[in-house]
């Protein structure tokens, strides 16, 4: 069960616990069902109201009961962007291999694995990309990431348990764990999928403009899951993993984190399903801007310039009249990573397959591959429909990104002949001919 509304603010209580709000006060002296009251704050106390985002939440023992925090081994998590040297080309990567179970048990957590990513995570300002391979739910571990999460299943549903309540993510779907939010990943087989972390600032919904009040991803359309509480006690412990500074480490405690039987607040995790995407396009001739298809954006202090945006290539109609469809070729002060849902991308139909991904660095050139440029160069321009059955994304951002050692070498999921999908090309001048 879900309530609606990006950035609302939301009130939700267990039904076990009717009455579990206190009325009229955040913190009263002895909360009802003799919980405790802890708020949980996304702002400084201080910010401006339309962007203060806090929850407090009522539950059974405060999230302070936990032994101390030890370092635990971090796998192929990394925020170190010199480990490599910097590989200027386009890169490209195979669909990423999740491990059998039989083979090597691996959950959310221990399937993480960091691609690129950009800033320092202490000075909360950077991205990283990760890709997520696991086969076996997260059972008595819960992991507490200082950042932001957007999460993008491309294989298999996930079950996200989160201290607000539960929401099923199944692909075509994203949802976001926003920074101090702790959370847990069941799953039911083979899955895989994409994230966005972000350090230091808030996905935002797209100023519209131009538009209007309408268009592109309605607020109404993101979802808020309900109140649920487990009263939990797990004597040989329950492992809180908190992702710090980069870092991951570990804490016992003797009880699920999932204890809250009431919250109210506008500081939530949220879902949201692509296929809702209000499309704006060219109806016209040319090509309108990809920033048209932003479903999140988080901003950085310098206007229209952003951290990073969430982007996707829906399905929709193609009527633009003497024009090339496809998307044009291009160099971009932004760096562009780009990850397949399902389908096949209009501009790579071959080489660029759901679970795998590309990225294109800032400044470096990359378009349609020869084949899709000649078929578009001699196509009848008549209405048809793009990308059915398809559903590409792009995170895209302002900070020139670095591929981890992960990323280049040991995935061995590098496609080292990407760059001879260009190859083809072949000059059409002629100065005779206008």
């Amino acid at each position: 069960q879900y309530m609606s509304g990006f950035g609302n603010e939301h009130i939700s209580e267990d039904p076990r616990c009717p009455g579990a709000l206190p009325e009229g006060q955040n913190n009263p002296q002895v909360c009802p069902y003799g919980l405790y009251a802890e708020q949980l704050s996304g702002s400084a106390f201080t910010c401006p109201r339309p962007t203060n985002k806090r929850s407090w939440l009522y539950r059974i023992l405060p999230s302070v009961c936990h032994k101390p925090f030890k370092p635990l081994e971090e796998g192929h998590l990394t925020h170190d962007w010199d480990e490599i040297e910097p590989d200027p080309n386009q890169l490209r990567w195979k669909p990423f291999e999740i491990p059998k179970a039989s083979q090597n048990k691996m959950d959310f957590v221990s399937g993480l694995h960091t691609l690129c990513g950009a800033g320092e995570p202490r000075g909360r300002n950077g991205i990283a990309v990760h890709i997520f391979v696991c086969n076996t739910s997260m059972i008595n571990r819960s992991l507490l990431c200082l950042h932001f999460f957007s999460i993008v299943p491309q294989q298999g549903k996930l079950l996200i348990t989160t201290e607000f309540g539960k929401m099923l993510v199944e692909p075509n779907e994203i949802c976001v764990i926003q920074q101090g939010m702790r959370f847990s990943v069941e799953v039911f087989g083979e899955t895989r999928g994409y994230i966005l972390e972000v350090y230091g600032a808030h996905f935002e919904l797209p100023d519209l403009g131009p538009i209007g009040a309408n268009g592109l991803a309605n607020p109404r359309d993101f979802l808020v899951p309900v109140a649920w509480y487990e009263d939990r006690q797990v004597p040989g412990g329950y492992t809180i993993i908190s992702k710090y500074q980069g870092k991951l480490f570990a804490a016992q405690q003797d009880y699920s984190p999932y204890n809250v039987v009431a919250w109210h607040g506008n500081y939530t995790p949220y879902k949201y399903h692509l296929e809702k995407f209000m499309v704006i396009n060219a109806v016209a001739f040319d090509h309108a801007d990809p920033s048209i298809f932003t479903v999140l954006t988080a901003k950085t202090t310098r206007a229209g310039v952003a951290l990073a945006d969430f982007v996707i290539f829906p399905p929709r109609w193609g009527v633009a009249n003497n024009t090339f469809r496809p998307p044009y070729y291009h160099r971009n002060c932004m760096s562009e990573f780009m990850g397949l849902i399902k389908g096949h991308y209009e501009a790579k139909e071959e080489g660029f397959q759901p679970g795998g991904g590309s990225l294109h660095s800032m400044m470096t050139p990359h378009g349609p591959d020869a084949d899709c440029f000649e078929k578009a160069s001699k196509a009848k321009l008549e209405p048809e429909r793009v990308a059915d059955g398809t559903m590409a994304f792009m995170f895209e951002s302002s900070l020139s990104l670095a591929v981890t050692k992960w990323g280049l070498q040991t995935s061995n999921r590098l496609d080292k002949n990407y760059y001879k999908c260009w190859e083809p090309l072949k000059s059409h001048f002629n100065p005779k001919c206008k």
